[in-house]
């Protein structure tokens, strides 16, 4: 009985405990995840070539569509999601402090979720991050008695890690390390488009699992890379819950205002600079290598500033009644944010392949189709979150994974007249 009175003290929380900042947050990088993932795997350099981007009726707001995207949402809505990840393991090691068995219980939640991307990165999204946040979670795990300070330091050292970075340093020492490129051919994306369109769920399985999994993601490092990548942003989370802030927003109201009135134009204007660089639009040296590298570093630092800006300017809003109204809608889908997730992966599968009822649009559609299908659908993931958490205590996939993390199944229904637990 004591034990499962500390499950419950230490367990879900109602809606009306919960911190609404954090699910609007949440809920919003959820958007801008889908639009990056989806971008992401069905443009240039996975499910189409160069020239067939050129040659698309839409090419020139396929353009302007995925430039824009990548200014604006690339790299920041992963280390907001990220970020909250960390910020998230901080309230859950603060609420179960000094219970017994917290520990074993959070290595449980991470193996379940482990499970999950597991399953998700082999059967559906090849691009999973759930296993990555597991993995790197068990690393956060050893955190908990780092000073607020050292987790800073670290997670910004850390968070400045990339793939692009490593593989920069694989090159410049010459490590025996594979790499994948055979994959990013165009003979191999015209294959991947024939496969994905005939609709043999099978065949893509046997196919993505060797290539995207173990040749682009394990064997090549990139998965090391995620991993620092990703922890950073886990420590820089904890340390902003040790800082207070949450426990008295409108305290830190100032400081969060003037934090977005900095890094917002600053990381725009800086994340313009690199996108120019990056992509060749702008070459003041000439073609200079080491113009390109210039800008592939800055693209990390650049992409903290502004999710740190895109944050507390999110903050700071809904301390007012236009702004709760105007994001507030974002709060239930980042409740259920593991259920979106996995069914956004669902949604890309739908529009891109020809299984059962896909539509088999792979190496059809640019950027600016991707980008309008992403908002409806989007749009429809809020509805869905709405109407669910008005009926049920938590999302399907969060029901299960709280039911396997306490051996226990929580009551599911709402009552009638009650509020959500997420």
């Amino acid at each position: 009985m004591a034990h499962q009175k500390i499950d419950r003290l230490i367990g879900p929380v109602g809606a009306k405990q919960r911190i609404q900042e954090l699910d609007v947050l949440r809920g919003i990088a959820l958007f801008g995840v889908l639009v990056m993932n989806f971008m992401g795997f069905a443009g240039e350099g996975v499910l189409l070539t160069e020239a067939q981007m050129a040659a698309m009726p839409t090419a020139s707001l396929d353009h302007g569509a995925y430039w824009g995207v990548r200014w604006l949402i690339g790299d920041k809505a992963n280390t907001v999601f990220a970020t909250l990840f960390g910020l998230g393991f901080y309230l859950q090691l603060q609420r179960g402090q000094g219970s017994p068995g917290f520990e074993v219980r959070y290595r449980r939640r991470l193996a379940w979720l482990l499970v999950f991307g597991l399953l998700n990165i082999v059967l559906l999204w090849p691009w999973d991050i759930l296993h990555l946040y597991a993995l790197a979670g068990f690393f956060l795990l050893a955190t908990r008695g780092w000073t607020t300070r050292a987790l800073v330091v670290f997670g910004v050292i850390a968070a400045l890690y990339s793939d692009r970075l490593q593989r920069g340093l694989i090159d410049a020492l010459a490590l025996p390390v594979p790499t994948s490129d055979h994959m990013f051919t165009d003979a191999a994306i015209m294959a991947r488009q024939t496969l994905l369109q005939t609709g043999d769920y099978a065949a893509i399985v046997v196919d993505f699992f060797p290539s995207f999994v173990i040749d682009d993601w394990v064997l090549n490092g990139a998965l090391f890379a995620w991993i620092i990548y990703a922890l950073g942003r886990f420590a820089l989370g904890a340390a902003i819950g040790r800082s207070g802030i949450l426990d008295d927003v409108p305290r830190f109201v100032p400081l969060l205002r003037r934090i977005a009135w900095i890094a917002i134009p600053v990381g725009l204007v800086l994340g313009w600079l690199v996108r120019m660089i990056y992509t060749g639009d702008w070459t003041p040296l000439g073609e200079s290598e080491g113009l390109r590298t210039v800008g592939h570093g800055l693209r990390s630092p650049v992409a903290l500033l502004l999710a740190a800006g895109y944050c507390a300017g999110v903050v700071v809003a809904l301390q007012q009644p236009w702004g709760r109204r105007l994001f507030g809608v974002f709060a239930p889908v980042g409740r259920m944010a593991l259920t979106n997730y996995l069914a956004q992966g669902l949604m890309i599968a739908f529009v891109l392949t020809g299984v059962g009822p896909g539509l088999a649009l792979a190496g059809k559609i640019g950027a600016f189709t991707v980008l309008l299908a992403s908002i409806a659908f989007f749009g429809l993931q809020i509805l869905y979150s709405h109407w669910w958490l008005a009926r049920f205590r938590f999302g399907p996939m969060e029901w299960v994974w709280r039911a396997l993390t306490y051996s226990e199944r929580p009551a599911f229904r709402l009552p009638t007249g009650s509020t959500a637990t997420a």
